[in-house]
């Protein structure tokens, strides 16, 4: 039961929790959001979740919310429950850097249209999280304003593109989060710091207002510690978007529904594949070991456990890396130095711009621009992005005959537990690698989601179960991943959140 009065048990409850004892009267808005703010200033500074704190606009949002309340007008369900956004998403009267010295000081002048939605649902936006530069990278070491550290070992990365927002969920610092996925930048975030995050269905929620990295593959998607929390947020965040041409015209999935029907009702009759090609060779003992204690969870609840091949998989991640650099060389062309962002004067255009994009592009950035205008050129295009969109064709029809056999498909989310800062930051193809298991799922644009399978028994830290679905069936992802997620809890005495190390609380 919690004490509502107490600051450290108020963040550490649920965001549906929230909700509930908003609407009973036993908290306010405003004493959430100051609860949370309280939580950012004792212990972001050596995390480095956030990089803009919104604390009187979310106070001031607070405090409307609980006057609408006392009147007992109708409110939407997590209405004065903070969230905090990746720096991807525009929103105005706040900075918007995605990560990257490029844009440091910029104020959008309109809100993303998930932005929008947010307010609409009358959330206070506690502040932007921290990301790799344009959503560059698997650690979050990529950004231009310095890496976040792991909450559950601070030397460690927090995953990434979206090591900001995941960080900021396992510090307590705010209990929803909204993230953005290319490759895998909401699941493999999730997966290495014990939470939950969702990659919905390509074009389920809109794109307008999101720094493009690549076009074909970015989704944004909601990120909490239960899969019930990610649930209502995904419903807030979905839905059809004129301003999106990709935005699909169909309801928003009953995510919330599902996922309370797998928790109450087991999953019998379902059918579970293991892909065979994501796991074996260069997955860490106990991170294999955690997934097959999934699979065991599954089977008690009633599911039916197949063994899928998609042989196309490997070559998921050459297909990518050349399909992502050559998308990312043309949308952040951009940034010439003309319209908006950094400028660094030279005597002329051409000078100005080569010096603007060479200051304000961080390393890795470069590397992915030089790569896809390689991929792009003349004499080069059917070789490279030409072959590499035929082998998307082939991985779409691999997920096609898989979901023939299985209703959802399973894996580890990552293939270890978080790795050092610094460690692989001069081994860019080793630091791909971490994305090898959550790349095929947005190539073929169907939902993903990651959550918490325990901690390996070789470091205690913490390792992500993943569950894919057909598009359009989100809903499967929540109703199977609350299941397990039911049983999880009993087998580890509580969240997995709640078995991370004390961070220090500063003076």
């Amino acid at each position: 039961m919690t004490d509502w009065t107490d600051p450290t048990q108020v963040t550490r409850a649920s965001a549906l929790e929230m909700a509930d004892a908003m609407r009973a009267g036993t908290v306010t808005s405003v004493e959430l959001v100051q609860a949370h703010l309280d939580r950012i200033a004792a212990v972001d500074g050596p995390v480095h979740a956030f990089l803009y704190v919104n604390a009187e606009e979310a106070l001031a949002t607070a405090a409307a919310v609980d006057a609408d309340r006392a009147t007992g007008a109708a409110l939407p369900l997590l209405a004065g429950v903070p969230i905090a956004i990746k720096d991807v998403l525009v929103t105005k009267g706040m900075p918007t850097t995605a990560g990257s010295r490029i844009l440091e000081g910029w104020l959008p002048p309109y809100d993303a249209t998930v932005t929008a939605k947010v307010r609409a649902a009358r959330m206070p936006i506690l502040g932007k999280t921290n990301m790799d530069e344009f959503a560059m990278g698997s650690s979050t070491e990529h950004s231009g304003y310095g890496p976040t550290h792991n909450p559950w070992d601070l030397e460690r990365i927090p995953g990434g593109s979206g090591g900001g927002s995941s960080a900021s969920l396992a510090a307590w610092e705010t209990p929803l989060a909204i993230g953005s996925d290319t490759g895998g930048s909401i699941r493999q975030p999730a997966a290495v710091t014990g939470t939950v995050g969702v990659k919905p269905t390509y074009g389920g929620v809109s794109r307008y207002g999101a720094i493009a990295l690549a076009s074909s593959l970015d989704q944004l998607g909601p990120c909490a510690r239960t899969v019930a929390d990610t649930a209502a947020l995904h419903e807030v965040m979905g839905g059809h978007d004129v301003m999106d041409a990709t935005s699909l015209d169909e309801p928003v999935p009953s995510c919330l529904e599902a996922a309370r029907d797998g928790a109450a009702n087991g999953l019998a009759g379902v059918r579970i594949g293991v892909v065979k090609e994501l796991g074996g060779e260069g997955y860490q003992d106990g991170v294999k070991q955690r997934f097959e204690e999934g699979l065991d969870h599954l089977r008690a609840l009633g599911a039916e456990i197949v063994e899928v091949s998609c042989p196309s998989f490997k070559y998921a991640l050459a297909a990518y890396y050349l399909i992502l650099p050559s998308e990312a060389s043309s949308n952040l062309a951009k940034f010439d130095s003309v319209r908006f962002g950094l400028r660094v004067e030279r005597d002329t255009i051409e000078k100005t711009m080569g010096a603007t994009r060479a200051e304000g592009f961080g390393d890795e950035v470069k590397r992915r621009i030089i790569l896809g205008t390689y991929a792009l050129s003349a004499g080069y295009y059917d070789a490279y992005y030409g072959s590499a969109q035929k082998v998307r064709t082939l991985i779409q029809r691999d997920f096609a005959a898989a979901f023939e056999q299985a209703d959802v498909l399973v894996s580890p989310t990552a293939p270890t537990t978080p790795f050092k800062i610094g460690e692989r930051i001069d081994d860019p193809l080793a630091m791909y690698l971490n994305d090898v298991a959550t790349i095929p799922a947005n190539l073929a644009g169907i939902p993903g989601m990651s959550l918490p399978a325990g901690v390996a028994p070789e470091d205690g830290l913490p390792v992500g179960f993943q569950i894919l679905a057909p598009a359009h069936e989100d809903a499967r992802l929540y109703r199977i991943g609350a299941a397990l997620e039911k049983a999880l809890v009993a087998q580890w005495g509580g969240p997995l959140a709640s078995l991370a190390p004390e961070l220090e609380v500063a003076p």
